[in-house]
Order: C-alpha cells, then sequence, then structure tokens
C-alpha cells in the first residue's frame, strides 16, 4: 500500500523539496491571514473572527515543525524523532490555549450581550481561505502520500481543519449581517473551540493523521 518504497532517490528529493515548499507557503499565508484577521476581529468585536486568526498562527507552528523536518531531511536524512513529539505536544497545548480563549470570549460576549459590527473586510478574508486552503491541503495530502509521511499528513489534516473553521466562521458573520442576531458569533466561536480541542487531542496522541481506509 506504501508507495514510499517504491521511489526512487531523486523521486523521494523532488517530494521532500515540494513539501518543503508547501510548509513555508503555509507559514508565509498564514502569518498574514492571522494578523488580519486578529487586527479585523479585534475591530469587529467579532470573538469568532480573532479566534480563527489564533488558528492562523497555530498551524503556523505546526508548518514550521513541518518544514524543520523536512529541511533536516535534505540536509542529513533524519530528523530527531524524540524533539519533533514534544514539540507537537507543545502544539497540541496552544489548541487547548485557543479553545479556552475562545470560549471564555464566547461565554463574556453572550453574558454582557455585546453586538458586534458589520465588517466586509472580514468575509472577504474568509473567503481567500476557502479558495487557498482546500487546494494547499490536497497539495500536501498528495505529498504525505506519496511519501508515505505521518507529519506531512497531519499538517495536510490540520490545514483542512482550518477550512472548517472558515467555514463555520464565515457562516456566523454572514448569518449575524442577514440577521442582527448577535449571538451567532459567540456560537460560532464554540465551535472553534470545539475543533480546537479535537484537533489538540489527536495532536498530543500523534495520532493527527489521515485514516489509510480514504486513500484508495
Amino acid at each position: 500500500m506504501s508507495q514510499a518504497g517504491q521511489l526512487d532517490t531523486v523521486e523521494v528529493e523532488r517530494l521532500t523539496r515540494r513539501g518543503l515548499r508547501l510548509a513555508q507557503f503555509t507559514v508565509a499565508y498564514n502569518v498574514v491571514e492571522g494578523v488580519v484577521a486578529v487586527t479585523l476581529g479585534l475591530m469587529a468585536g467579532l470573538v469568532s473572527v480573532v479566534g480563527f486568526g489564533i488558528d492562523s498562527g497555530i498551524e503556523s507552528i505546526a508548518a514550521v515543525l513541518v518544514g524543520i523536518r523536512l529541511a533536516s531531511r535534505l540536509r542529513h536524512g533524519a530528523a530527531d524523532e524524540r524533539k519533533e513529539r514534544l514539540t507537537l505536544k507543545a502544539v497540541a497545548a496552544t489548541f487547548f490555549l485557543l479553545a479556552a480563549y475562545v470560549t471564555f470570549e464566547g461565554v463574556r460576549s453572550l453574558v454582557s450581550g455585546e453586538t458586534p459590527e458589520t465588517s466586509t473586510p472580514v468575509i472577504v478574508l474568509l473567503v481567500a481561505s476557502l479558495v487557498v486552503m482546500p487546494l494547499l491541503a490536497a497539495l500536501k495530502r498528495q505529498v504525505g502520500l506519496r511519501l508515505d509521511d505521518n507529519l506531512i499528513l497531519a499538517d495536510a489534516a490540520e490545514t483542512r481543519i482550518c477550512v472548517l473553521l472558515s467555514i463555520s466562521t464565515l457562516a456566523g458573520v454572514v448569518l449575524f449581517q442577514v440577521t442582527g442576531a448577535a449571538w451567532l458569533d459567540p456560537v460560532a466561536a464554540f465551535i472553534i473551540a470545539a475543533f480546537a480541542i479535537h484537533e489538540g487531542k489527536e495532536a498530543w496522541e500523534g495520532e493527527l493523521v489521515e485514516g489509510d481506509d480514504d486513500d484508495d
């Protein structure tokens, strides 16, 4: 079932370099996306958008880890697995912190009855994410499957989570603009928290990989 054993050295190096470029693009895109999302979210009082921006930062951390591993493999042919697992647990902890943050802010928003402003730039940002992230996740998955690399597949799964977060956040923002129901934004924040807890648990257990049953 594994394709990695059938690849020659040149092809493995080519795919590894492609994986490294995808990781580097992920870091660059998510840093910009995160800064813009947090800024717009704070300006408009949209806690779910702030949470979305923080998640972009977490995705950047994961992509950095993948990039370090792939760069090390290209240089030395091996990576420090013990340090990778320790760092993965640190990433898992940041997911739990994200869940705690958006849950707290969501509850505070519901209790205080805050009314967020409508924000067209936020909608544009989320739509852009819905265009870029599915393609990026598919490219990562393709490389991960060819190399039989669990960490790249984990990164692809995490990027797919970003797609789901984009959908839930966009739904909350758009429905608020249409209905004026301020409680929809905190609900979207709680959905982000649920995704974050699930993803953090998977990362902590080292199981952020896609099942084999949908590979073929």
